[in-house]
């Protein structure tokens, strides 16, 4: 499916290589496995509600369907068609290139959080219109429901681990793997013109970037000391304040020099 050399070549075998062939992950085969079951369940009557509760739905916030924030990318979506088969399909090619990078753990933690991360912005744009007056719709959530969410995160987490490969779209097409960060929002942003689904649109643009910036080498850990050393001048700042009132110090401010310019 996806060469990692310049001319484009299809690159197959085990490891990092893509198409069909290689080991494939037990929990690979999980996943799709678990999909298919939820899947089928909605086709049968005796268990079709119960299938349904593992949906996203205004249930959340209704009657505190919490598990669906977690549940719901599991919930396999959609008609019995061929589309279906064509999902599992690239879940397959892209998980099992994703498992191999990330690991057991990291590719289980980057599902769920992402999905779970995603599933709180959703309701919460979904939460807001219903207060503004707006009922929720049947489409709702219908963007980033099941594997769909599945398919965006792994495929955003493909493109950010292998930017530079070539994905062939649709086995013929040659697309660069970092441009799939931009296809997918696109994608989406069309799905939304159709189904009128904001909250579902947001929560997989969400998807999107949580990935991104979780999979980008040094990004992260970057942002989050920055963000720590804006908290820690906050904190120096409000001391100096609550001091300055409660026990008269008088703070004044010296010259600008290596060591701190404020003096007590």
């Amino acid at each position: 499916m996806y060469s990692r050399s310049p001319s484009g070549r299809f690159a197959g075998g085990g490891g990092m290589g893509g198409g069909l062939t290689g080991p494939v992950p037990r929990d690979i085969w999980l996943l799709l496995g678990v999909i298919l079951v939820t899947f089928s369940l909605r086709f049968f009557e005796a268990t079709a509600f119960g299938a349904a509760l593992l949906r996203l739905t205004p249930l959340v916030w209704q009657r505190g369907f919490l598990w669906q924030l977690f549940t719901y990318p599991f919930a396999g979506t959609g008609a019995p068609s061929f589309w279906f088969v064509v999902e599992l399909l690239i879940l397959f090619m892209f998980g099992r290139d994703v498992y191999l990078r990330l690991g057991r753990r990291g590719f289980w933690q980057l599902l769920i959080v992402t999905a779970a991360v995603a599933a709180v912005t959703a309701v919460l744009i979904q939460l807001l219109l219903s207060l503004g007056g707006a009922e929720p719709q049947p489409t709702t959530f219908a963007l980033m429901q099941g594997q769909h969410m599945v398919l965006v995160i792994l495929i955003a987490a493909f493109a950010t681990l292998n930017g530079g490969a070539t994905i062939y779209l649709f086995f013929v097409l040659p697309v660069v793997a970092r441009w799939f960060i931009g296809l997918e929002i696109l994608f989406a942003f069309l799905g939304f013109l159709s189904t009128r689904d904001l909250s579902g649109f947001l929560g997989v643009c969400v998807a999107v970037g949580f990935t991104w910036w979780t999979l980008t080498p040094g990004r992260k850990s970057l942002e989050l000391r920055e963000g720590w050393l804006r908290l820690q001048a906050w904190w120096i700042k409000l001391r100096l304040g609550w001091m300055k009132k409660r026990r008269g110090f008088r703070v004044v401010q010296g010259e600008k020099k290596d060591s701190d310019p404020w003096v007590n």
